[in-house]
């Protein structure tokens, strides 16, 4: 029998007026949209970001890390400080970091300095999206309200997902490629204003101290591992990877050690004692892995090797979005017929099948059969996402709601950093083995770019006489497609392994009793809006 947690905290706000909340809410709402908006807007942009900035394969994957590790280094403190310091603070805090290091981002000439404020980006994500949940209930204290207004937040959230590479390919079209940052600077100004001024504050006063040497032993050990995995394919298995790696393995054994000593974890290790809330985390983090990871993979080869410019991009990736979107309407009715332990594995194996189409693109591919495998893929993803995130939520009675989101986003958002991490370096690894025998003969410099990307074979090919140029650049090509294959066939794998597991080791049952009987009450609702849509 497991132990029986604390009661949950209470909530002290300010009650806001009849009429004033849904503004609040509307405040919100706008806030989320803003930050979901930036979750896709670059998968567009990376092509671009790669010929601006003269960023290599392994820059490209750290412009897309360094958000997510800051995101996933800081969820687990965030929501023990917003008790402490206001819920309401931290949501004007956190827009203030991220519109400042938006705006500064737009304007960068280098790609470490773009990376710098992604991270930047990511922390400023990492306190608004929980801190915008956890006001939720002290706004709306009644549960038929509660859930229209995590309706209405969900809804801003995916119409920041769905409007993201439209935005962007118009924005990288019309403008130059700091404008896809820089957009988010008056919105989020309005967000700062609605916020700071319609919603009222709310906090725990009995809220626990933060353990700050706990959180930073997980930061640190996230960091260290996942720099490793990046730097693998450039620099080998030599101290400048393998140091960071096994440091970070070490840091992380530290914080676990930790964790089972502390009076006030950030993590309560007993959750993984529950099968229910184990087996859907590890759902959500694998199925979370392939959507980032292929996103990162697919978008250059949809802008570079099939010749579309941003905005073709955008429109090209919007069949996927919207496959998601339906699999993701549907997954409650299939679940409700023939349970979560069933369709959860089954949009995992869909989602593999759309990868082995991926297998089968050569250069001479039409859109047709890539759009066929970005809808199957997509669709796979729309069935298991929310409903690996509705397990998680139905395994938590109410005294772990809190805690138990809070470490399932942050295996979720595990899962896209190890996958724009892992799949980038399958693909890079695999792009330089092909390579290699083309570039032999360039000098050293254009060499060097040849073999750092895709893009950059295409802009060393654009200097070198016409009939080299095609060489080269078929050649890189193929060599893109090899990489992306291998890095489908990975992902597929994982998919494939991680839904027999499901299947086998899930216990049955869904629609609010787990393993615990416990059923998430409002904080259940309040955190599960925004996860279903897997927003990272």
């Amino acid at each position: 029998m497991p132990k029986k947690t604390p009661a949950p905290r209470a909530s002290v706000a300010v009650p806001p007026r009849s009429n004033g909340r849904w503004w609040a809410l509307a405040a919100l709402t706008l806030s989320v949209l803003v930050v979901g908006l930036d979750s896709f807007i670059l998968y567009t942009a990376l092509p671009t970001l790669s010929a601006s900035l003269h960023a290599s394969t392994t820059q490209l994957q750290w412009i897309q890390a360094a958000y997510t590790l800051a995101w996933a280094g800081l969820l687990l403190p965030i929501g023990t400080l917003g008790d402490q310091v206001g819920r309401r603070r931290m949501v004007l805090g956190g827009l203030l970091i991220f519109g400042v290091s938006s705006v500064i981002a737009s304007q960068v000439t280098t790609a470490d300095a773009l990376i710098a404020m992604r991270a930047l980006m990511g922390a400023g994500a990492a306190v608004i999206m929980p801190m915008v949940l956890a006001i939720l209930p002290s706004l709306f204290p009644d549960a038929a309200t509660r859930r229209k207004a995590v309706s209405a937040v969900t809804v801003g959230a995916i119409l920041g997902l769905s409007l993201g590479p439209l935005l962007a390919g118009w924005l990288l079209t019309s403008f130059s490629w700091g404008s896809v940052f820089l957009i988010n600077g008056p919105v989020v100004l309005l967000s700062l204003i609605g916020v700071a001024i319609l919603v009222p504050e709310s906090k725990d006063p009995r809220a626990t101290r933060l353990d700050w040497p706990g959180a930073l032993l997980c930061a640190i050990g996230v960091m260290g591992v996942v720099y490793g995995i990046i730097e693998q394919p450039t620099y080998g298995w030599a101290g400048r990877t393998l140091l960071p790696l096994i440091g970070g393995l070490a840091f992380l054994v530290a914080f676990l050690l930790r964790q089972r000593r502390s009076v006030a974890p950030l993590v309560d290790l007993r959750l993984f004692a529950n099968r229910t809330f184990t087996w859907g985390t590890i759902a959500f983090a694998v199925i979370s892995f392939a959507q980032a990871g292929m996103l990162f993979v697919v978008s250059p080869f949809l802008q570079v090797v099939q010749g579309n410019d941003a905005q073709g991009t955008g429109l090209r990736l919007l069949p996927m979005i919207a496959a998601l979107l339906c699999g993701a309407g549907i997954s409650d009715a299939k679940a409700a017929r023939f349970g979560a332990k069933l369709v959860i594995p089954a949009g995992m194996v869909v989602s593999a099948g759309g990868l082995a189409i991926f297998t089968v693109i050569h250069p001479g591919s039409g859109y047709g059969i890539v759009a066929l495998a970005l809808v199957v893929f997509g669709f796979g993803l729309g069935l298991g996402l929310p409903l690996a995130a509705d397990t998680v939520l139905d395994a938590l009675a109410p005294s772990q709601a809190g805690m138990g989101n809070a470490l399932s986003r942050t295996m979720q958002s595990m899962g896209v950093s190890l996958g724009s991490a892992i799949l980038g370096s399958v693909l890079n690894s695999a792009y330089r083995d092909r390579i290699d025998s083309a570039v032999a003969a360039l000098p050293g410099g254009a060499q060097g770019a040849a073999r750092s990307g895709v893009e950059g074979a295409h802009g060393v090919a654009a200097q070198l006489p016409v009939a080299a140029g095609r060489v080269l650049t078929q050649a890189a090509d193929r060599a893109y497609l090899h990489g992306m294959g291998q890095a489908a066939v990975t992902t597929a794998v994982l998919l494939v392994v991680g839904a027999a597991l499901v299947l086998r080791l899930l216990p049955k049952g869904h629609g609010g009793q787990g393993e615990q009987g416990g059923q998430g009450g409002h904080a259940v609702e309040s955190e599960g809006g925004l996860a279903e849509v897997g927003l990272r």
